[in-house]
């Protein structure tokens, strides 16, 4: 039995296998489409959501959840049971500003509860990482407090890098420009980004050709890390399992990664990565 409840939103992706392991509850978010709304909780009834999109030809808005349903997913924890909730990126949603806006609403009623809201500066698979790391400390028995300043510490250390195989999803969601898009798209160049240290997107570098994008996508690992044996490694792909198998089995031939979890991208992210899209995650030294 958990003595820290681990909670998140719809914009992590965490892998089955873990998921069955430990113990998280997901606040979703919502996309809205012109005729219906979808929740995003991670990558559940993501299949469903490939297929709309494939049929709607439309991309939907996200909108992070209300503070009153962090409120009501606080509430249902027992009160006595401390709680972590993981929230993704500040700088790319207003989620965890809700997420403290929820909890000061609890704690006006019951002010002995203990949560504490993170911003990881992190989304998709890096949220999975920490989830991980959590979970491992929880099972070594740390108090809440130990366990709090231990997860700031890592979300300082957590690595988020993406490569894009199309742009036309940032095109459509209007955060490119289409003119620029379809030049970078014509000529076959791939964008390799990654979460910089206030938690917002930043392009890297534009390579063109897939076979040296995946290289240089692969290569940048080094860069953060010179000792992955004692670390676990994360990679979710956007509705491209052997896009991301490919990759992996590079980055495995080349870093000895103790550990390695792969997943699909969830409604969220996928809305913004589109097909093909990877995101690696692990800690840097």
């Amino acid at each position: 039995m958990m003595t820290i409840q681990l909670m998140t939103d719809g914009g992590a992706d965490i892998p089955a296998s873990l998921k069955e392991s430990i113990d998280v509850e997901i606040v979703p978010l919502y996309l809205h489409f012109s005729n219906e709304e979808f929740k995003s909780e991670g990558n559940k009834n993501v299949f469903a959501f490939y297929d709309k999109l494939e049929k709607q030809k439309e991309l939907p808005r996200s909108a992070a959840p209300s503070p009153h349903d962090f409120y009501k997913a606080y509430k249902k924890v027992e009160a006595t049971k401390p709680i972590i909730m993981l929230n993704m990126s500040a700088g790319l949603s207003s989620t965890y500003e809700n997420a403290v806006a929820g909890k000061n609403m609890l704690l006006e009623e019951e002010p002995d509860r203990r949560i504490e809201v993170m911003n990881t500066k992190t989304a998709s698979c890096g949220i999975a990482l920490l989830l991980d790391e959590a979970s491992k400390k929880i099972k070594e028995n740390v108090s809440f407090e130990q366990l709090t300043t231990h997860l700031h510490q890592r979300i300082q250390q957590t690595t988020s890098l993406f490569v894009l195989q199309t742009l036309d999803n940032l095109i459509l969601g209007g955060r490119l420009d289409k003119v620029r898009g379809k030049i970078a798209n014509t000529l076959n160049i791939k964008l390799l980004m990654r979460g910089n240290e206030e938690g917002m997107i930043e392009v890297t570098e534009k390579v063109r050709g897939e076979k040296r994008a995946v290289r240089r996508f692969v290569d940048q690992i080094a860069n953060y890390t010179k000792s992955p044996k004692d670390k676990t490694f994360f990679i979710s792909h956007g509705n491209d399992e052997p896009r991301a198998k490919t990759i992996l089995s590079t980055i495995r031939n080349k870093f000895p990664f103790k550990d390695s979890y792969v997943t699909e991208m969830g409604p969220l992210i996928f809305t913004y990565g589109g097909n093909g899209a990877i995101v690696i995650s692990f800690f840097s030294d």
